[in-house]
């Protein structure tokens, strides 16, 4: 068995040229099995195994940094490609127009976003030294580029190393205290960890694998304990979340906009297990016009709110005289007798989706969402009060992403998520299954239940600790009556954010850096 780790170690690390970037490519695609629907986490743990062996071979070039970026670049092209390949379905939607732009996408956005991992490679292989600290370097660097991608240049934190813990409820509840970002973190530590039983000196550095192994069964168990207690309901509330199952290449055909209109309202009529719905809540962009400018519609909205609440996503646009119409991406809220208590404008829109910045568009790009121009920016989270219900606050499709940017200073006590992942392609896609993970991600963070209601699926009532209470799948045409979890106290992430991800991120870069017996600096050869 030694033999065999040794021999496996040392030929990954003696890798070059092109054998070097197809396996760092392969790693990082095997890798991206961990995520939403498929949940295969020993692949991510082992790519970045793959990947700390690589940037170990990379450390002995003539030039390191240059051969440990393109390791990591390659690592995050595979994962990302295959991670995110559903994206290129929002480009057949309306394929007249913008199938030119799906192979450039195809290959930018995988592309760019591997480039955050290149340069958590290329750092981590200039401060390359012998020694297990070199791991705690590694894990430093990644996280730190996670982050990063997931804030600047609007940020797109989808498929966080975190999230191939989808297979494991019990450990995911540890963002509950540490958030996302310091899972991903330590996810990183884990699997890097791994690669030191690859070489001769496992016999010194072994205690640092089998303590991270120790840590993540704690955790576990942990999770465990914490899912083993019931959440209650809150009473009197009843929630109807409706899916109509609209493709989305329909969605706004004239001709079919009053049938779609019809199917809203039938099934937000339907009869159901008593109780009646009290909370009916529809998915993004759910009115096939512009809601507040059609008095036909508002008349519907009024006799289905006699005694009731209507939660629903719509298109409105603001138009002042002598400028151009600019249109919103919106959450409307509808009290009794359709009394329209709430307006909420989506705030982190999505780049190519909702908008194109202006030095793109004179290129010829433009957004997939068939407006002129681009969306307007809200001014972000909010929490609204809702009659009979606890307050709430909404999210609009992609906003759920994002880690301790999901509700106002006055915490709601949950979370309405409209979504229309019409966008992410057939039923079969992973996008729906990684959105879902995403939003109960949210939820654990919190200690906030959430709705989701998708367009097409997937719609679910989740409560505080990201299970699922009640659930309709992919593509398929329905409603799903539940009642309303309530949130738990304030958790320990919610009150702190990344405090826990910063600490250890200095943690594991100055013990990268600085530990007894670590040289610091470039490795000297």
């Amino acid at each position: 068995m030694t033999s065999f780790l040794d021999k496996a170690g040392a030929f990954v690390r003696g890798l070059a040229g092109w054998r070097r970037f197809a396996v760092a490519f392969g790693a990082g695609c095997l890798s991206a099995l961990s995520f939403a629907p498929f949940g295969l986490w020993p692949l991510l743990i082992l790519g970045f195994a793959v990947l700390a062996l690589l940037i170990d071979g990379a450390a002995t070039h003539q030039r390191p940094v240059r051969s440990g970026v393109i390791a990591g670049w390659a690592f995050g092209f595979g994962q990302f490609l295959v991670g995110l390949y559903w994206v290129g379905y929002a480009f057949l939607v309306d394929a007249a127009d913008h199938l030119w732009q799906l192979p450039f996408i195809a290959l930018i956005l995988p592309g760019g976003l591997a480039l955050f991992i290149a340069l958590a490679a290329g750092v981590a292989a200039y401060f390359w030294r012998p020694g297990w600290q070199r791991i705690l370097l590694l894990a430093a660097c990644y996280g730190a580029a996670e982050w990063l991608r997931g804030n600047i240049f609007t940020g797109f934190p989808w498929n966080l190393p975190g999230y191939g813990w989808a297979a494991s409820l019990g450990i995911l509840q540890s963002v509950s205290v540490i958030g996302v970002y310091a899972l991903s973190l330590l996810t990183v530590l884990l699997g890097a960890s791994l690669a030191l039983l690859f070489a001769p000196e496992r016999a010194k550095a072994w205690p640092l694998p089998a303590a991270l192994v120790a840590l993540f069964v704690a955790m576990w168990i942990g999770g465990a304990v914490r899912l083993s207690k019931d959440v209650p309901d809150v009473p009197g509330v009843h929630l109807r979340l409706v899916q109509p199952n609209v493709p989305q290449q329909d969605k706004y055909l004239p001709d079919l906009r009053a049938q779609h209109w019809r199917e809203l309202m039938d099934l937000s009529l339907a009869k159901g297990p008593s109780p009646a719905p009290t909370h009916i809540i529809w998915p993004e962009s759910a009115p096939p016009f512009l809601l507040a400018r059609e008095a036909a519609a508002l008349d519907g909205v009024a006799l289905l709110t006699a005694n009731r609440v209507l939660m629903t996503g719509a298109a409105r646009v603001d138009i002042e005289p002598g400028k151009q119409p600019v249109f919103y991406n919106s959450f409307y809220i509808f009290a009794h007798g359709g009394q329209l208590i709430g307006t909420y404008d989506k705030f982190h829109l999505v780049p190519f989706g909702e908008y194109v910045p202006d030095f793109l568009r004179k290129l010829g790009l433009s957004n997939i969402v068939n407006i002129p121009g681009s969306f307007g920016f809200g001014t972000g989270p909010v929490t609204f009060s809702v009659p009979d219900a606890p307050p709430v606050g909404p999210l609009i499709c992609y906003e759920i992403l994002f880690p301790g940017e999901v509700t106002a200073k006055n915490r709601p006590q949950w979370i309405v998520n409209v979504t229309d992942d019409s966008w992410f392609g057939p039923p079969s896609s992973s996008g729906p299954y990684q959105h879902l993970l995403i939003a109960r991600v949210r939820a654990i963070e919190e200690g906030l239940p959430v709705a989701r209601d998708a367009n097409t699926g997937i719609s679910a009532v989740i409560d505080p600790m990201g299970r699922i209470v009640a659930e309709l799948g992919s593509g398929r045409v329905g409603v799903v009556d539940s009642p309303l979890p309530v949130a738990l106290p304030e958790t320990v992430f919610a009150k702190f954010g990344e405090t826990g991800f910063l600490l250890m991120l200095i943690f594991c870069a100055a013990a990268g850096s600085f530990w007894p017996g670590a040289t610091g600096g470039r490795r000297t050869r």
